[in-house]
């Protein structure tokens, strides 16, 4: 544990600030281009030498996924739409009663999914649709990392479906409101936050249930590491990191508690190659965090204004973070 009495090295100098002036709901990277994704409406690319505003959506911008090629979005406008490093945007799907799409996430060779209410959706990159409708209204999609194979989250567990197959999907359950789920790099663990201030979770291959409790608050955030070795997670005043590198994923473990703070963790992204993550907080705090002996840099003061998104490219040599009143930076490493 690093003296936290010391004074912690910033390199908030080299920050690029960029006014956003809307809420900043996701960042994503075309190559070394950071685009943060606004609570209304637009895009805002951060290019070397200018902003460019790019407004793609009627309304709000509920959801988002990139896979460094394109960024897929989802508004309450009812329209899912992919955006690529150009600027050249269209829409790829409309829902046809105007619901609200909040979900998507980007699949195995150019697979997109999304929601609307109880609806989940995967357009295959072929361009051929399928959809399946859950036990409640979705909150939350991700794909697995092998296969054509799409987590759902929602009332009561979660789902694993094939939308190539006939066959229903396998159902994961847990009593309560599982708002949104991740798989674990190798395949092996199902994930869910749950509006409990608790993650729930499952050993694919027989069901196990996992209970992960002690977060004062709802956890928001969920990053891998590099490695698959451990699940960063938001929700606490500091960032807690569960141990997924055996058989058991963290049963009978306890997680690693790092970079303690008197604010609580909003936002978690680990670094691509790595084992360094970047932590924002809600009083406006960014910091790195070296996992291997829980050394802090600082990126960005508080002043009271919580992060709201964060993310690096795909080389690790840049991370941007934004605030939920507006404020956007960019940080060369």
């Amino acid at each position: 544990m690093p003296d936290t009495s010391a004074p912690i090295p910033s390199l908030s100098d080299r920050v690029r600030p960029i006014k956003a002036n809307v809420p900043v709901v996701g960042v994503h990277f075309f190559g070394a281009t950071p685009v943060f994704v606004l609570g209304e409406e637009a895009l805002l690319f951060a290019h070397d030498a200018e902003e460019t505003l790019l407004p793609i959506h009627g309304g709000g911008i509920l959801a988002s996924a990139s896979d460094g090629k394109r960024i897929v979005t989802g508004g309450d406008d009812g329209k899912l739409t992919a955006t690529d490093a150009s600027g050249a945007h269209e829409v790829i799907a409309t829902d046809e009663k105007k619901r609200w799409i909040d979900q998507v996430a980007l699949g195995p060779d150019g697979a997109v999914a999304w929601s609307a209410g109880k609806s989940a959706y995967v357009r295959t990159g072929k361009g051929e649709v399928r959809t399946i409708d859950a036990p409640s209204t979705v909150a939350g999609l991700c794909f697995a990392p092998k296969g054509l194979r799409l987590a759902i989250a929602h009332y009561n567990g979660a789902s694993l479906w094939f939308p190539n197959a006939a066959a229903a999907p396998t159902k994961f359950e847990w009593k309560g409101s599982h708002l949104g789920v991740t798989i674990s790099p190798d395949g092996k663990f199902l994930m869910t936050t749950m509006q409990e201030s608790t993650l729930h979770g499952w050993r694919i291959a027989d069901a196990k249930n996992m209970r992960m409790s002690g977060y004062s608050a709802r956890v928001r955030s969920l990053s891998w590491t590099a490695d698959g070795k451990f699940l960063a997670t938001s929700g606490s005043e500091q960032l807690i990191l569960w141990p997924f590198d055996g058989k058991d994923g963290p049963m009978g473990k306890q997680p690693t508690m790092l970079a303690p703070s008197e604010a609580r963790v909003s936002v978690v992204a680990c670094h691509p190659t790595q084992p360094v993550v970047a932590v924002g907080y809600s009083d406006g705090a960014v910091v790195m965090v070296r996992l291997e002996d829980g050394a802090l840099i600082a990126a960005r003061a508080a002043d009271g204004d919580p992060v709201s998104a964060i993310g690096w490219n795909a080389a690790g040599r840049i991370l941007a973070f934004g605030t939920e009143s507006g404020d956007a930076a960019v940080l060369p490493l």
